[in-house]
């Protein structure tokens, strides 16, 4: 396993990150275990989580998959072994802190519930999940708008969040923070309030990045590597599209796609024929499409971990072995020709 410093931390995180979020709708919580098991078996020392997690997210599903690994760390007695991180929800979801945005109130009653359900009285890493300011993410990057508020009022809300954070800090109830679904203004700002006021500092960001999806690149790439401030890849293989398992209609039963009712931004013409390409791509130098895709997220430089999901030990299997995949600059070459036709495929 491959290892690379969190930010300016003195945290080393394996490069494959165990992703969590199916763990308690299409995963159960022996199911989750085994994973975790195997994962720390070959070197993942990382883990991501979520309070809103399991998904879909559901008032029913709420602080499951967060449970999973409290009885996880309560029977293996290893959580010393472990990096682990976890978000607070942004606002939006009715059940949790009841819609509301990211502030010093949510931010107390949600880190100690996190805690709790975690079976931990530490949380290595904990991320904003989004701003309260909305995210280009989830689907929204073709209508994404900025909200209607003064650099005054947000900077003020960082400002207290960063504050709040301190005090957890110091209370050794965290260790250190990060940005999920963040922008480069976003971004930036949370930086220079930490430089200025002595704040605590953002270490990373996770946000969504793939083959299929580069918005990171070029702006936030930059910040990335000039701040240290490195990328934690979410869906790294677009909700498991790049497999192919979803071209010409397919549904396989108990996926997410037959799962979610959400709207689902990735079910385009463009995406489906840039996964043929990749699949093209991976079969002309005998490489599996899977960790041909996890390998070149984790091949760029910003990129301090990709988080992989998995719902069959198979696929878990399969996607940390990535980690072992060095690219050719001839795989290289042929990928960027396929980015050059789909740049944007959603």
């Amino acid at each position: 396993m491959i290892y690379r410093k969190l930010g300016t931390s003195d945290l080393d995180v394996s490069a494959i990150c165990l992703g969590t979020m199916t763990w308690g709708v299409q995963n159960s919580e022996a199911e989750g275990h085994e994973q975790m098991d195997y994962a720390v078996g070959e070197g993942v020392n990382f883990f991501d989580t979520a309070e809103m997690y399991a998904v879909p997210p559901s008032a029913e599903t709420y602080g499951k998959t967060e449970s999973i690994i409290g009885t996880y760390f309560a029977k293996r007695k290893n959580r010393g072994k472990v990096i682990l991180a976890t978000k607070i929800a942004g606002n939006g979801l009715k059940w949790i802190h009841n819609g509301g945005d990211i502030n010093r109130e949510s931010i107390t009653a949600c880190v100690e519930a996190s805690l709790k359900r975690l079976q931990t009285d530490y949380i290595d890493l904990y991320q904003l999940h989004w701003p309260n300011r909305g995210s280009y993410h989830f689907g929204q990057f073709w209508n994404y708008k900025i909200k209607n508020s003064s650099n005054e009022h947000e900077i003020e809300n960082f400002t207290e969040v960063l504050e709040t954070l301190q005090k957890l800090i110091a209370a050794g109830k965290i260790r250190h923070i990060g940005l999920s679904n963040e922008t480069a203004w976003g971004t930036m700002r949370y930086l220079h309030l930490s430089e200025t006021k002595a704040l605590p500092r953002m270490q990373s960001i996770q946000n969504e990045y793939s083959l299929l999806y580069r918005a990171h690149e070029p702006d936030l790439m930059e910040i990335s590597l000039r701040e240290k401030i490195g990328l934690l890849a979410w869906s790294p293989l677009a909700s498991g599209m790049i497999t192919g398992k979803y071209a010409n209609g397919a549904r396989p039963t108990g996926t997410r796609w037959t799962l979610s009712t959400r709207y689902n931004q990735r079910d385009t013409p463009q995406a489906h024929a840039a996964v043929a390409r990749y699949l093209e791509i991976a079969n002309k130098h005998s490489l599996d499409v899977t960790q041909m895709a996890i390998a070149f997220v984790l091949s760029r430089p910003f990129v301090t971990s990709a988080i992989i999901g998995a719902t069959s030990m198979e696929q878990l299997k399969t996607n940390i072995g990535a980690a072992n995949l060095v690219l050719s600059n001839e795989v290289l070459n042929d990928i960027a020709a396929a980015r050059r036709d789909f740049p944007i495929p959603y």
